[in-house]
């Protein structure tokens, strides 16, 4: 983006959007896995799941591959399945959390994958990374969480609707969302919102475009900056008239298939790998967030405005093939420099990542909707890729 005027545009989509719900039934079932294998006295770091789902019409699949205590039962994952359901919202004839039909195909992790990961298992003597792959992580100065404006204020509208449907009685409004944020930059600072795209469904199928628009944008001047709404802004709010059928019933889901919304919005590139189902052994979802943590510290340092950082992993081989660093020619020191002082200030195996951001936990199904990133860090240890701990670190290795 090299002109010094330009709109750039990301989406988020809510909790209740078919691929979301797909993926927080992904992360329950991490977290159970997480939360039950260790009171039974299992080793987190034995512990392995990739779990992918299907929502449609009053139907869950679930299929993937698991290692966990012998006490988590298909009655406990269809208990938490049904618990998320509920929790987000659907109670509708097409996708009820009380009558879907659950359908539940995990079996154990292949062991050729295992002895690949394990330690001691196969021809390394550390946990490898569970696949080969590229992951990227990528920070700037556009908002007070160190990301890019557009899909940062994506996300908070979604974030405050959800929030007036569930506690503040906004009832005619239903899980499903999809928002679209197209920011005004001027000499690469954002300065306002050019169009705001905002799809949701009704229950109420006798509500207009228009009336939906009434209940729908108090919340978003609440959540844009201010003066970033002018008279200029171009509005399209539930632009095909009607929305009513939602979630699961009105369109399938897929574990997996938002992974520019889970990230930066399109302002960064993307490996490719999907993050929810996956315990931390998979590089694509713990490296990504190892990139994230590093290149947040590295803006929060005043190293850099702006860094994407890139890490590549070989399956089975526990330190990352490449580390590339790209802050635009325009960091206060060389990128040679800021790569070579990553690795001194943390490890970059998998277990390594998995020990410094404390992944081993039940901490995942809170990330399926709303972004993985420019989050808080809360009390359970949860977002701990957020946290900007490593600037003191960074300097003194710069």
């Amino acid at each position: 983006m090299t002109s010094q005027v330009f709109d750039f545009t990301s989406e988020s989509v809510s909790e209740g959007h078919p691929d979301k719900v797909s993926d927080r039934i992904s992360d329950e079932i991490v977290d159970l896995f997480f939360r039950e294998s260790i009171k039974d006295g299992m080793s987190p770091w034995d512990i392995r799941v990739a779990a992918e789902t299907l929502t449609t019409t009053n139907k869950v699949v679930i299929a993937g591959e698991t290692r966990g205590s012998d006490k988590i039962s298909n009655q406990m994952i269809d208990d938490v399945v049904r618990a998320a359901i509920k929790d987000i919202g659907y109670e509708q004839n097409g996708f009820h959390w009380e009558t879907a039909d659950i359908d539940i195909l995990l079996h154990s992790q292949s062991v050729d994958i295992a002895q690949g990961v394990d330690k001691d298992a196969g021809l390394h003597k550390e946990e490898g990374a569970g696949d080969q792959g590229i992951m990227f992580g990528y920070a700037c100065k556009e908002t007070a969480d160190l990301m890019p404006a557009p899909i940062y204020y994506s996300h908070k509208i979604l974030e405050r609707l959800a929030k007036a449907r569930k506690e503040e009685g906004k009832t005619s409004l239903g899980p499903d969302a999809k928002s679209q944020v197209t920011i005004r930059y001027e000499d690469g600072v954002p300065v306002g919102a050019s169009t705001i795209v905002l799809s949701t469904q009704h229950l109420d199928a006798s509500m207009t475009s228009r009336d939906v628009a009434d209940i729908v944008k108090p919340y978003i001047f609440e959540v844009m900056p201010k003066g970033w709404i002018t008279d200029e802004t171009i509005w399209h709010i539930n632009p095909t008239g009607k929305f009513v059928i939602g979630g699961p019933d009105g369109d399938c889901g897929l574990t997996g298939r938002k992974i520019i919304v889970d990230t930066y919005g399109g302002a960064a590139p993307h490996g490719g790998g999907a993050f929810s189902g996956k315990d931390p052994t998979k590089v694509d979802r713990s490296a990504a967030y190892a990139a994230r943590y590093l290149a947040k510290n590295i803006v929060a340092a005043g190293i850099a405005d702006r860094v994407n950082i890139q890490l590549s992993y070989a399956i089975g081989v526990a330190e990352p093939t490449s580390v590339y660093v790209d802050m635009g020619g325009k960091g206060n020191v060389s990128e040679a420099a800021v790569a070579k002082a990553i690795r001194e200030v943390m490890s970059l195996t998998p277990r390594g990542i998995r020990t410094h951001l404390n992944l081993n936990q039940a901490i995942y199904a809170r990330t399926s909707a709303y972004g993985h990133f420019g989050r808080s860090p809360d009390d359970e240890g949860g977002f701990s890729w957020e946290k900007t701990d490593l600037v003191d670190a960074l300097k003194a290795a710069l």
